[in-house]
This record gives structure tokens, C-alpha cells and sequence, in this order.
């Protein structure tokens, strides 16, 4: 495997899995844990997530303010624009983001740490991205950034998105409820 820190947010890890095919098809092992340390991602993950989305659908951006979720995102189908947005206060790149295709024919996945907003866009009829979690979802603590936030200027390969009513609504990341 090969991990690579994020050109404009050195935290955010880019894995790219090595892949054994032949005729049959192929395989890759997308997680071990030694392997994972070794590239500098030492995270216990405790809960996978799935899910499907349509072509333009935007989901995100979302965090938690207490129990900060690191998330290990890949596409089992499909293709998305991913993006995750330091959220941390004191961060030299707080309110700075990196966005990254992701999909099921270039294998890729990203390491996206906690206290990062996270969301992605569908770019293919559909598309189903699996993430693991270092931390349990809690909906109380829920928060999310509004995706077309003018400060963070995000460049969005979609213009006029498919979204949630909550995503619709959100705050803008001057406003937003940030974690400690």
C-alpha cells in the first residue's frame, strides 16, 4: 500500500491499495492494521457505515462536536468527489479543504482524522462508499457546514445538487458549532 499525506491538508491520508489481478478479477486487502500504523494511521475503527446515493447527490459536510469521528472512506460502486474541511480551531489549515476522486475503478481511499467536516458528491448514476469509523455515530452531537459555504469556496464538480433538507440548511463555518 502506499500512503500519501494530503498536498494542502497533510493530515488527511491518501491510500492507494495494492491490487493483485489475472484473468478472474482481482484482489486487494483493504485494511491491516500493522500496515495501517506504519503509514501513519494508528486509529482503532469501531463502526462501518454504507451508503448509495444518485447521480449529484451532495452529502455533508458533517462532524461530530464530542466523540469526533476519523473516517476511512472508499467506493465500492460508482464515483464521488470527496472532501473533508479542518475544523480545528487552532489548526494552521483551519477552514482549509482538499477534495479527491474516489472511486471503484481507481481503488483509492482516503483517512480523513477527527474533527474534519467530511462530505462528497456523486459524479455516476449512482455510487456506494463505505467508511469506517474510529468512533460511534451519536446524533446528538451531529453537526454539519453548509456544502456552498462562500469562505471555504469549495470547487464542487456539481452545481446544482441533490441534497437532505438538513444539508439545505446548515450553517455556514463562521456560524457552525465547532468541537472543542
Amino acid at each position: 500500500m502506499i500512503f500519501s499525506p494530503s498536498s494542502l491538508l497533510p493530515d488527511v491520508i491518501i491510500i492507494e491499495p495494492d491490487l493483485n489481478a489475472d484473468d478472474r478479477g482481482y484482489f486487494m486487502e483493504t485494511y491491516h492494521e500493522e500496515t495501517f500504523t506504519g503509514g501513519g494511521i494508528a486509529v482503532r475503527f469501531v463502526q462501518d457505515n454504507q451508503s448509495m446515493s444518485i447521480l449529484g447527490t451532495l452529502r455533508g459536510l458533517h462532524y461530530q462536536i464530542k466523540q469526533p469521528q476519523g473516517k476511512l472512506v472508499r467506493v465500492l460502486s460508482g464515483e464521488i468527489f470527496d472532501v473533508n474541511v479542518d475544523i480545528r480551531r487552532s489548526s494552521p489549515t483551519f477552514g482549509k479543504w482538499s477534495g479527491i476522486i474516489l472511486s471503484a475503478q481507481n481503488k483509492k481511499m482516503v483517512y480523513i482524522p477527527p474533527n474534519f467536516a467530511h462530505g462528497f458528491c456523486v459524479l455516476t448514476d449512482t455510487a456506494e462508499v463505505l467508511y469506517k469509523c474510529t468512533d460511534f455515530y451519536k446524533p446528538d452531537y451531529e453537526r454539519a457546514i453548509r456544502w456552498n459555504d462562500p469562505d471555504l469556496a469549495i470547487d464542487w464538480p456539481v452545481k446544482e445538487p441533490v441534497l437532505s433538507k438538513k444539508d439545505a440548511h446548515c450553517p455556514f463555518l463562521k456560524d457552525a458549532e465547532l468541537p472543542e
